[in-house]
């Protein structure tokens, strides 16, 4: 049978954590499909690191401190929100639900909380402003021609975008090895929904032609420069997402970025790399609170939350599981996993004795 995307729920227990999504999530979706979400790099060390650095901190939690009824509330690039969690960009929703960006938008919308969407989302960039009323970013990847980038940046602020997240971390496409071992391609009735009508058509060699598809769609050549170029074309505050060292940030933020996101690419670029709750300190100290930077990668538990915004983030974005949540519910689906995650931070910001965000700094952390 053609693969087709889903559209199911299953008769299992309910989630009680982020983590029921992934094997709810797996009973339901195509092998292939879910590998290209769950799947990392070459040996998948840097995927497991993101998970296992939460791991290596502990709480020095405070008492008697009347923290009841912590505040969630959190500001970023101008804009208040219900708390410090976002969802990340990630690319053809429509393989793991049928309504795709739009569903887990509409969920991102009523949590309270922003939606960045992908350059190569199965949902147009139109489409997804239609589809509520939320705050939107929009994520892109530079094109080797600059016209479509301006095209896809015109289309983004016509459509009411309200801040460009520049990816930094792939000018080519990291070897994913379940993909190549499962000849991963497009499902049928899926494709990329913001790409320009003379599509190009990959022709470089290789084992994996998915990949070498999106590659004819980034710029290889990416450089400093090319950053330049962006924040001279739009007044929207762009934030630079892949960053991992403290000259890099120090350099984005001279040239002009509002803002920084401290990513690997959720292990499925270079294997080995950094995880991004270790490099996190290095990249907060060198901008010196000068612009929000926020965090993903890892990122399952409250606690997680939490330990980022000890160690200096503004928030996080979530990426893998409110896309299990969206193949086992769709926009619902997502709406249960943040209400999930937003008690979990309620609570252990209770118990950490903190009453707000604010009050969130190293002191409360230990490393073993």
């Amino acid at each position: 049978m053609p693969k087709t995307a889903p559209h199911r729920t299953t008769g299992t227990a309910a989630p009680l954590k982020l983590e029921d999504f992934e094997p709810a999530a797996r009973a339901v979706l195509p092998q292939d499909i879910y590998d290209y979400i769950a799947g990392g790099a070459e040996d998948e060390a840097t995927l497991w690191d993101n998970r296992a650095a939460f791991a290596r901190y502990r709480f020095r939690f405070k008492v008697l401190a009347s923290a009841d009824r912590p505040d969630l509330g959190s500001e970023v690039f101008g804009q208040r929100f219900t708390m410090p969690v976002h969802l990340a960009p990630a690319a053809i929703q429509r393989m793991a639900h049928q309504d795709g960006e739009a569903a887990a938008y509409r969920a991102a919308s009523d949590a309270g909380v922003a939606y960045c969407l992908s350059t190569l989302s199965s949902v147009s960039i139109e489409d997804l402003a239609a589809a509520a009323t939320g705050a939107r970013w929009f994520q892109l990847y530079l094109h080797p021609e600059r016209a479509v980038s301006a095209a896809y940046i015109e289309r983004a602020v016509d459509a009411g975008f309200s801040a460009i997240l520049l990816t930094v971390d792939l000018p080519k496409t990291g070897r994913r090895e379940r993909d190549i071992r499962n000849a991963f391609s497009l499902p049928d009735g899926v494709a990329y929904a913001n790409l320009e009508s003379r599509r190009r058509t990959a022709t470089a060699e290789g084992p994996d032609p998915f990949a070498q598809n999106v590659n004819a769609h980034t710029s290889a050549a990416l450089g400093w420069a090319d950053l330049e170029w962006l924040l001279a074309r739009t007044s929207l505050p762009v934030i630079v997402k892949g960053v991992v060292r403290a000259d890099d940030a120090r350099r984005a933020v001279e040239a002009g970025a509002r803002g920084l996101v401290v990513s690997n690419h959720g292990g499925r670029q270079l294997d080995y790399a950094i995880a991004s709750l270790d490099a996190l300190p290095g990249v907060v100290e060198a901008v010196g609170g000068t612009v929000p930077v926020l965090l993903d990668g890892g990122v399952r538990r409250g606690t997680d939350v939490l330990k980022a915004l000890c160690l200096g983030a503004s928030g996080v974005l979530i990426g893998r599981p409110y896309l299990y949540a969206l193949a086992v519910g769709g926009a619902d689906g997502v709406r249960g996993m943040l209400e999930l995650l937003r008690e979990e931070i309620a609570l252990s910001m209770s118990l950490l004795g903190a009453g707000r965000l604010s009050e969130l700094s190293q002191d409360l952390l230990t490393r073993i």
